[in-house]
């Protein structure tokens, strides 16, 4: 078994049968070394985010991979911890166990100090981890959060500008069908007034023809 995967039992116990995930019951939460459950993962500083997270094998095997890299000679907190596990079913209370884990350490010329110590050095290591990963997030939320963020703000802009162009033209429209109603009221007058001048003009021809014609009828019946 490679040290990583020793650093990772002493945190997780995988259950036979279950799927290889740092979540391992239906629950979400994690089986521990002490026997106890936990459904939440180290928080992470961004506040921003709404959904509770959940620990992933994904982020938890990076972690593991980085203690494993910063692993500490001789007999530190990880020891320590592996003798926590190795204590773990046994019918004793929370205190006996760290006592008699600690009994051991002591043979190591190991001191509390010393442990909380390697253990705070553990924590450091994972805070590390944790700046890593928010300045990717942040990067990776410039670049597919930051840039879609402008670019809507670019087709907004577009929809503003086109809709007050819509609404110019609408304006426009509205001029000129009132100019084509004005203009078919014009030819409708217009057109009413020639019928009329033709009417009265067909109507004198017709006096004046229809006199004549009968001056002619009557010259040449009185004048032949």
């Amino acid at each position: 078994m490679s040290v990583f995967k020793n650093i990772k039992s002493l945190f997780i116990i995988e259950e036979e049968g279950a799927p290889k995930s740092a979540s391992k019951n239906k629950k979400g939460k994690q089986k521990q070394a002490s026997g106890k459950t936990t459904s939440t993962a180290p928080k992470a500083n961004d506040a921003t985010i709404p959904t509770k997270g959940e620990a992933t094998t994904k982020f938890v095997d990076v972690l593991f991979k980085a203690m494993e890299k910063a692993d500490l000679e001789g007999f530190d907190y990880l020891e320590y911890k592996k003798s926590l596990q190795s204590l773990a079913k046994m019918p004793m209370d929370e205190a006996t166990r760290y006592k008699s884990s600690f009994a051991m350490a002591q043979t190591m010329g190991v001191s509390p100090e010393g442990l909380v110590q390697s253990a705070e050095h553990y924590i450091k290591v994972l805070s590390t981890e944790e700046q890593k990963f928010e300045q990717a997030l942040h990067a990776q939320k410039e670049k597919q959060v930051g840039n879609k963020m402008k670019e809507a703000e670019q087709l907004q802009n577009l929809i503003k500008q086109k809709a007050e162009q819509i609404k110019k033209l609408t304006e426009e429209i509205e001029q000129h069908q009132k100019q084509v109603e004005a203009t078919n009221k014009h030819i409708q007058g217009a057109t009413g007034k020639i019928e009329a001048t033709k009417a009265n003009f067909i109507a004198s021809y017709n006096l004046l023809v229809s006199q004549i014609q009968a001056d002619v009828e009557n010259m040449k019946k009185y004048l032949a």
